[in-house]
């Protein structure tokens, strides 16, 4: 100790240097070694969070597929397809909807692990490649996802039983056969990874190590086959781009700088690096969204963990909104099959509890004819449900596409106008009538005519069943300026409330309250009619004031037809015959259906023959050259109605042929007219409308 009293200044000072030196060299090593294990520390949960998220992306990427295959194999027609081998429905239904798929194969098997049909893209080049004896480990497992080496590349492979649509958990019956869908992996494939992973993805054999980077973070996923073999490995890599240099290099500059340098340092260490940090960790621990965007603000690694915080916190707000939408949908749904139940219900109690009333040995006259109007109506409404839905769900499957012709407005408007006025009832004290245009259309306008038909007639229904006594009126303007069709619908109904107004276009709502209570339908007339007017590219509004009525008016482009018609004079049936007495053909592969039909037309003292199916048709008409008419089911075995009518047509093209079918929207009566059927009924039968059919076709025959 005195030695070094005794140490002159300079000594002093180069011994406090040296410590100084020592000090700052057990500082720098011991920050450096922190620094090498934070940033290890750091790559590890990096490394971790990525595998992470890898897994998900990829998990999510197979789900669409997943879900598409576990639609498909329980659906009652491709069990058909199993057991009929029915090439020509795979054609329709499976092939031309290849592309929908989004897959490069398709194929289906019987149980005997016999290839029934298969489509492939280009892509892949390899006949049957599905192993044949996974189909048994299938057969437990109901589904399998798995990978397959083929010469075109690793193929991934989404395999399911088939079972009919009552059985969606696949746990009531035994499979029918086996589907598969696959798609190779391929570029287009590893794009679409590499876009939501923001990463660079490629394959590699199973046995490669993947090697550690300092510049990337690298993680694998084991692509298995259905023995749990790993037949490839799928890379991810992303930029890794956390660097401590410049910390290095500031912890070095402290050992040969001053005490102002430390400062500095502290101070830029707290800038860069604790400040950051400590965001993050607010982050982790509240989630906000001022951190995230401070955060942002940093430079380097930072900023771009601060985006990635942003893009996770969206993501997480998306998943928030989707599963609000799907609980909103859950409720609708619910909603809609109670209302369902509901209405369903109302009438099956009419007919069921009727028809029991109508066993009544002793029961009058009188009560039997209200009972059974009762059951007529009942029956008529329960129709009038299931058409609504069948329509609604074709508009939501856009199977439904407008029919553009030239029309004739002004007769259609009288047209309408008299078909609708019989049907107001007696009892209901309306003036109906058209409100005159003051401008006559000049010329014949394109249009639908059968969907501006139907918007026109159910509003105007709609009109008529809230309004006891007043007016229902109806007419159109021309609006030049906007080269639009302008239609109104007024009526001194009960009025709708402005609550109501805001949901009355919605699916499945009706106005509730004690004025309409006795009203009756899904909610769904509206919806149809909105949809309707959309189609035809115009819009639809109400206004409406409690007790003094309501007010529809919905628009369709004014654009007038240009082509030039050409009148083609109709070919006339002839045929030589009496008005009574006639042998009608009936081709009805359902019993009751046939019953009932033959039933209605005894009554009229004519003759009925019958035939099962399509086929027994045309041979019984070839074998009777006395049948006078023909009434052909649409749907039937081996040939249906269409098949069969061309061949009777081209057998006997002046026998008339009546198409009877279930049927009943507007595209299945003009598809039914233009083929070339005289005319058509639909089910349920209306027997005052049969006779009036048979009266005017054997009237036209004989004339």
């Amino acid at each position: 100790m005195k030695k070094l009293i005794n140490l002159n200044t300079y000594f002093k000072l180069l011994l406090l240097i040296a410590s100084a030196t020592v000090f700052f060299f057990i500082l720098y090593t011991s920050l450096y070694l922190y620094t090498v294990q934070e940033e290890q520390h750091f790559y590890k949960t990096t490394h971790s969070r990525y595998d992470n998220e890898v897994k998900s992306l990829f998990i999510l990427n197979s789900r669409t597929p997943t879900a598409t295959v576990m639609d498909v194999t329980f659906w009652d027609e491709l069990v058909r397809f199993t057991k009929t081998k029915d090439n020509k429905w795979y054609n329709k239904y499976v092939s031309n909807e290849f592309q929908s798929y989004e897959a490069d194969y398709i194929g289906i098997y019987d149980l005997d692990r016999k290839l029934l049909n298969k489509t492939r893209s280009s892509k892949i080049k390899s006949f049957d490649f599905i192993p044949k004896e996974m189909m048994t480990a299938l057969y437990k497992s109901k589904f399998k996802r798995f990978y397959i080496k083929l010469p075109e590349g690793v193929v991934e492979v989404f395999g399911a039983t088939i079972h009919p649509s009552n059985d969606p958990k696949k746990n009531k019956t035994k499979p029918s056969g086996y589907f598969f869908m696959a798609r190779l992996l391929d570029a287009s494939f590893f794009a679409s990874l590499e876009d939501i992973s923001s990463s660079k993805v490629s394959l590699a054999f199973s046995n490669q190590k993947i090697k550690a980077e300092d510049d990337f973070v690298t993680v694998g996923l084991n692509l298995k086959d259905w023995k749990n073999n790993v037949v490839s490995t799928l890379l991810f890599k992303r930029p890794f781009n956390l660097n401590y240099s410049k910390t290095k290099e500031i912890l070095l500059i402290v050992v040969i700088a001053s005490i102002i340098n430390i400062l500095i340092f502290i101070y830029y260490t707290k800038k860069w690096v604790y400040d950051p940090l400590k965001l993050i960790k607010n982050i982790l621990e509240t989630g906000s969204s001022n951190s995230i965007s401070s955060l942002k603000k940093s430079k380097g690694e930072f900023g771009y963990i601060g985006n990635l915080f942003e893009e996770n916190s969206n993501q997480r707000k998306q998943l928030e909104i989707a599963k609000q939408k799907a609980e909103e949908s859950d409720t609708l749904k619910s909603a809609f099959l109670a209302n369902l139940s509901h209405e369903i219900r109302t009438p099956m109690n009419a007919i069921i509890g009727f028809s029991d009333l109508l066993m009544d040995a002793n029961l009058k006259e009188k009560e039997k004819i209200d009972y059974l109007k009762i059951i007529k109506n009942s029956g008529n409404s329960l129709v009038s449900i299931i058409e609504d839905l069948i329509e609604m769900s074709k508009i939501d499957a856009k199977q439904i596409t407008p029919n553009y012709k030239g029309l004739d407005l002004e007769k259609c408007v009288a047209e309408l106008y008299h078909a609708i006025k019989i049907t107001i009832p007696k009892d209901k004290e309306i003036e109906f009538y058209i409100v005159k245009n003051p401008e006559i259309l000049q010329g014949t306008i394109i249009t639908d005519e059968t969907k501006l038909k139907q918007i026109i007639v159910n509003l105007i229904t709609n009109a008529v069943k809230f309004t006891e006594k007043g007016f229902v009126s109806f007419g159109y303007k021309i609006n030049k300026q906007k080269e639009l069709l302008e239609f109104t619908i007024e009526d001194s109904g009960l009025g709708i409330s402005e609550n109501y107004l805001k949901i009355i276009f919605d699916r499945f709502r009706r106005i509730e309250d004690n004025s309409t209570n006795d009203t009756t339908g899904l909610g769904l007339g509206l919806s149809i009619t909105k949809a309707y007017v959309e189609m035809l590219g115009g819009e639809i509004n109400v206004k409406s004031t409690i007790g003094f009525g309501s007010i529809f008016t919905f628009t369709i482009p004014l654009q007038f037809d240009q082509t030039i018609n050409t009148n083609i004079q109709k070919k006339s049936i002839s045929f030589s015959g009496n008005h009574e007495n006639e042998i009608i053909l009936i081709a009805e592969d359902d019993n009751i259906n046939f019953l009932l039909l033959k039933k209605i037309i005894e009554s009229k003292n004519h003759t009925v023959l019958r035939a099962h199916n399509g086929q027994e048709a045309v041979d019984i008409c070839v074998e009777n050259p006395n049948i006078s008419l023909v009434f052909m089911d649409i749907k039937m075995p081996i040939l249906n109605g269409f098949e069969a009518f061309e061949q009777i047509r081209a057998i006997k093209p002046e026998l008339p042929v009546i198409a009877q079918t279930a049927y009943s929207s507007f595209e299945d009566r003009e598809k039914i007219l233009q083929f070339g059927f005289v005319d058509y009924i639909t089910k349920p039968l209306d027997k005052e409308k049969i006779f009036e059919l048979l009266d005017s076709i054997f009237m036209e025959i004989n004339s």
